[in-house]
């Protein structure tokens, strides 16, 4: 059985580069363009719920225990 070292003694890597005309369409720009646009509206969507929610600040009364005296 042969090593590993022996499967690989001759393998030279090759760059593989993206050709529009050979890889085909243009999905990757398409996808980019999604992310791009969903990153947009999660951050209005952040904006807009800081704005409605402003500088509002929740006031709650002390719990009571049976142990305290009033």
């Amino acid at each position: 059985m042969a090593s590993k070292e022996d499967l690989f003694k001759d393998y030279v890597p090759v760059i593989v580069e993206y050709d529009e005309l050979i890889d085909g369409s243009d999905e990757h720009k398409i996808r980019e363009n999604h992310l791009t646009t969903k990153e947009n509206l999660l951050e209005k969507i952040r904006a807009a719920k800081a704005k409605a929610k402003g500088n509002k600040t929740t006031f709650r009364q002390n719990i009571r225990t049976e142990n305290e005296k009033s």
